[in-house]
C-alpha cells in the first residue's frame, strides 16, 4: 500500500502556546520560524546552544532550565520534541498524543503526529513542501522554487492588495547577479522601470514584454532640470496606477538623488519604497582584490564625490581634513578631475607616494584596474584611457593582496 499522505495545513500559532524540547541544533535551527510566526513559545532544557540562550536572553522566549516532566502539554496547541534521549521523546510524544496536542519528533518523524515542511517565505508567499520523511528531498524542491520566484522564471500576479507607487531599487556596481533579492523581486513586478545608464542592463532584457522600459537620460527636460524631469515622470506614472521601479546603479542614497525622488514622491502622495543596493565604494575595490579596510593597515574608509574639483565653491568636502586621515579613501566621478584632487590632497600632506588603483566598469565584463601613486594618477588614467564609470582608491590596501599574507 502506498505511504498516506500528510493533510497540510498552515498553523496560526500567534499568542497560542508552543511547547519545544530540547535546545539543540535542530532547535536552534527552527525556533526562527515559530518566532516568525508569533509563537508564545516556552522551551525546556537542561542546556542549549548559545544562539538558542541568546533567544531567551533577549525575551523571545521563555526557557525552564530542567527536563521534561509529565504535564508539561498542558495548554500547549503545539509540540516540538527535539531531545537527545529517546525515551524522553517517546514520553512526551505519549502525552501529546492523549492531550491531541499535534507533536514534531525529530528523532522518529514516523512515530509524529505532525511533520514540518521545508518552508521559505517570498514576496508574502510562503513555500512549503513534504515528502514525507526525505527532509533533503524537500529542501532540494523548496530551493528550486524559490531560486525561480527570486529570478523572475516563476511569477503569478498578485490579485489582491497590490498598490500603485515607486520603488528606488538599488541595482548594485553593474553584475546582474549582485542586486538584492528584493530589487530583482520588484523588478519582475512593474508595469513601469526608468533605468540610469549605470544600473544593472542585463536584468532589463529579462523583463516581460509588457514592462515599459524608460532610460532616464532619454526623458526630455524641456524647459526642466534633469531631475526634475525624473521625478515628474516617476509622478506621472504612479499616478496612472502603475508599478514603478526606478532602477538606480550602487545603493540610491549613495551619490544616487533618492533622497530628491522620495521627496518629490513624498509630496505627490506617492507610496515609496527604497531598495538598499551594494555600493560601489566597496563591491567594485572588492572584485579587483582591494578591501577598503585590512587590520593593521586601514582601521576607516571615507567615500568622496568627485563630480566637482577641490576648487569649486560648490564642493562641500573639507579636503585639508580628508588629507590628514590615514585611512583609505574612495573617489567615485572623480576621473576627469582626479588631477585636481591628487594635487590638493598632496599639498595638504599626503604622500605623493600614496598607492591608487582605479577600477573601470567594476564587476562587469569591460572591468580594468589601472595603479598608479598620488603623484602619478592624473597621467596613468589618462595614457590608458581610463574613463568613467571608475572607482578610484587611494591608500595603502591597494597594495594589500590574498597572497604574500596581507602586503
Amino acid at each position: 500500500m502506498p505511504e498516506i499522505p500528510a493533510y497540510p495545513v498552515g498553523l496560526r500559532l500567534a499568542g497560542r502556546r508552543v511547547l519545544v524540547l530540547g535546545g539543540g541544533t535542530v532547535v536552534q535551527r527552527r525556533l526562527p520560524a515559530l518566532l516568525a510566526a508569533g509563537a508564545d513559545i516556552l522551551l525546556i532544557s537542561p542546556a542549549t546552544t548559545p544562539a538558542v540562550q541568546a533567544m531567551a536572553e533577549a525575551g523571545e522566549l521563555s526557557w525552564e532550565r530542567r527536563g521534561y516532566r509529565p504535564g508539561d502539554l498542558e495548554g500547549a496547541w503545539y509540540a516540538l520534541v527535539a531531545t537527545d534521549d529517546a525515551a524522553v521523546n517517546e514520553a512526551a510524544s505519549a502525552e501529546a498524543e492523549e492531550r491531541r496536542v499535534w507533536c514534531v519528533r525529530s528523532d522518529d518523524a514516523g512515530a509524529a503526529t505532525a511533520w514540518t515542511p521545508a518552508t521559505a517565505r517570498e514576496d508574502g508567499v510562503t513555500v512549503a513542501v513534504l515528502t514525507g520523511t526525505d527532509p533533503r528531498r524537500s529542501a532540494a524542491i523548496r530551493d528550486a522554487v524559490v531560486e525561480r520566484m527570486r529570478d523572475g522564471s516563476l511569477t503569478a500576479p498578485a490579485h489582491r492588495g497590490r498598490t500603485a507607487g515607486v520603488a528606488l531599487v538599488g541595482g548594485g556596481p553593474g553584475d546582474p547577479d549582485l542586486i538584492t533579492v528584493r530589487g530583482r523581486r520588484l523588478l519582475t513586478q512593474a508595469d513601469v522601470v526608468i533605468a540610469d545608464r549605470l544600473g544593472p542592463r542585463d536584468l532589463l532584457d529579462e523583463l516581460p514584454p509588457h514592462v515599459e522600459v524608460i532610460d532616464a537620460a532619454k526623458i526630455p527636460y524641456g524647459r526642466a532640470m534633469a531631475q526634475e524631469a525624473i521625478n515628474e515622470a516617476l509622478i506621472e506614472h504612479a499616478k496612472a496606477g502603475k508599478a514603478v521601479v526606478r532602477l538606480k546603479g550602487g545603493d540610491p542614497y549613495v551619490f544616487g538623488r533618492g533622497m530628491e525622488e522620495a521627496r518629490a514622491l513624498a509630496e505627490a502622495g506617492i507610496p515609496v519604497t527604497v531598495v538598499p543596493g551594494i555600493s560601489s565604494s566597496i563591491s567594485v575595490p572588492a572584485a579587483v582584490g582591494i578591501p577598503v579596510t585590512h587590520r593593521g593597515v586601514a582601521h576607516e574608509f571615507t567615500v568622496l564625490s568627485g563630480h566637482v574639483a577641490p576648487d569649486d565653491p560648490r564642493s562641500l568636502v573639507d579636503w585639508a581634513a580628508v588629507a590628514r586621515l590615514r585611512g583609505t579613501l574612495v573617489l567615485l566621478m572623480a576621473v576627469e578631475r582626479i588631477g585636481a584632487i591628487a594635487a590638493e590632497l598632496i599639498r595638504h600632506g599626503r604622500d605623493a607616494d600614496t598607492p591608487v588603483a582605479a577600477v573601470q566598469e567594476g564587476t562587469t565584463t569591460a572591468q580594468r584596474r589601472v595603479d598608479a601613486t598620488l603623484a602619478t594618477v592624473a597621467a596613468r588614467l589618462t595614457e590608458e584611457g581610463i574613463r568613467p564609470p571608475a572607482v578610484i582608491v587611494i591608500g595603502d590596501v591597494v597594495r594589500v593582496n590574498p597572497v604574500d599574507g596581507g602586503r
